[in-house]
């Protein structure tokens, strides 16, 4: 008889926790090299257009006479003027710029028990026996005396002697 051991594998997926606060340390004015180029590189695309739309803009102020005129006095008035900026209340770092992302991973487990190996053969019962006499007889045989000391039996009473 054979027992075989039970196979098992395991596979597992570690579990993942990844925690982004670029977005957070952006709003608190801690970027990156890359980051503040790109700003940089964005926001100098956007005054140039804006420079570009500004001076076609007064261009074509100053082209059209039937206004009017003044069309100079009016941009030098527009360029004089501070511009009043918004204040606004705000969390720093702003809610929600912490990303977090969780991934639980997995665990697979597969397992194969063997069933046990059983080599059995049956047998016809094997009797060997020597045909003999018996001899019974008794070693001893029952009896039984009782005597009682200073007790005498007269009639259907004892009677002790002292």
């Amino acid at each position: 008889m054979q027992q075989p051991k039970a196979e098992m594998q395991v596979n597992k997926i570690p579990s993942r926790l990844t925690i982004d606060q670029t977005m957070a340390r952006a709003d608190v004015d801690l970027k990156s090299a890359p980051m503040r180029i790109e700003e940089a590189a964005q926001q100098g695309h956007q005054d140039l257009l804006a420079g570009i739309a500004r001076r076609a803009q007064e261009g074509e102020e100053m082209m059209k006479i039937e206004n009017g005129g003044g069309a100079i006095a009016r941009q030098a008035k527009r360029k004089s003027e501070t511009p009043q900026y918004d204040f606004k209340i705000g969390w720093i770092p702003s809610p929600g710029s912490v990303q977090i992302n969780y991934d639980p991973g997995r665990l697979d487990i597969n397992w194969r028990v063997n069933k046990p190996i059983i080599d059995s053969r049956s047998h016809q019962p094997m009797i060997n026996y020597d045909r003999g006499n018996v001899d019974i007889n008794m070693k001893q045989y029952q009896s039984l005396k009782i005597d009682f000391d200073n007790l005498n039996f007269i009639g259907i009473n004892y009677e002790q002697t002292i």
